[in-house]
């Protein structure tokens, strides 16, 4: 099944992307959480490629209800990581997300994630074992969601912020794999933070670096982000711990 759905959060209507294994049985389910461009045709792609190795994804539109989808566009994407428009992006930027920096959409995108969870443990074919998986703006909502959401069996965050405060990851309670690019300078900053706040808290927690690799390095839609070889190193690392924490 590979299709566009919409499910209950409250008494809003989520839009969301659902991709399972062509085999029938039951499987993992993992919540995939997207970058600030929304619900994009590289998401679903990137929901294809996990349900083909046996699991139930479901990936919810957090910002379909905000209209920033809308103001979004390919272009804006890519001259963020293009040198000579980037300065002139990154304002134009700041422009778009400035809703997202309230508290109460942070409030609302946890309960619209909360209801994903819900929704994956009432389907049949998921397992009952459930993981978060998410990039950029998906991957702080994944340390998002880990904070404040038990059931999770697995968080699996590409370069996204850390919670804040950092003592808020004593509230997570699965192991955490983090991802990251050595040229994503403000993340890099915040890693030894990180680490040193799970280490305190004595939490499962393992990151990578990549070398010569920046920010959305995961994102092969992305001429100037994308770096093959770490992405494809990440897509078989996350595929393993998923596996060991999830089931297959």
């Amino acid at each position: 099944m590979r299709k566009e759905i919409t499910f209950k959060s409250g008494e809003k209507e989520i839009n969301a992307y659902i991709a399972t294994p062509e085999a029938k049985g039951a499987y993992p389910g993992l919540v995939l959480i997207h970058e600030i461009w929304g619900l994009t045709e590289h998401i679903k792609d990137v929901a294809n490629r996990y349900a083909d190795q046996g699991f139930f994804v479901l990936a919810p539109d957090i910002l379909s209800d905000t209209g920033i989808s809308e103001k979004m566009s390919p272009t804006l994407s890519k001259d963020l990581f293009n040198p000579e428009k980037r300065h002139e992006a990154q304002a134009r930027m700041r422009a778009v997300v400035q809703p997202i920096s309230t508290k109460e959409f942070s409030e609302d995108a946890l309960k619209k994630l909360v209801s994903s969870v819900d929704y994956l443990l009432q389907q049949k074919g998921c397992t009952g074992n459930v993981g978060v998986l998410g990039f950029c703006f998906g991957g702080t909502y994944s340390f998002h969601l880990a904070v404040n959401e038990k059931r999770l069996k697995a968080c699996v965050t590409f370069y996204g912020q850390p919670p804040q405060p950092l003592d808020l990851v004593e509230k997570i309670s699965c192991p955490v794999l983090s991802f990251y690019g050595e040229k994503d300078e403000n993340l890099m900053k915040s890693l030894p933070q990180l680490e040193e706040a799970m280490k305190r808290y004595n939490k499962n927690f393992t990151y990578k670096v990549y070398e010569n690799t920046g920010h959305a390095f995961f994102n092969d839609t992305n001429e100037f982000a994308y770096n093959k070889e770490a992405a494809e190193d990440a897509w078989k690392t996350s595929l393993a711990f998923l596996r060991k924490n999830l089931g297959k």
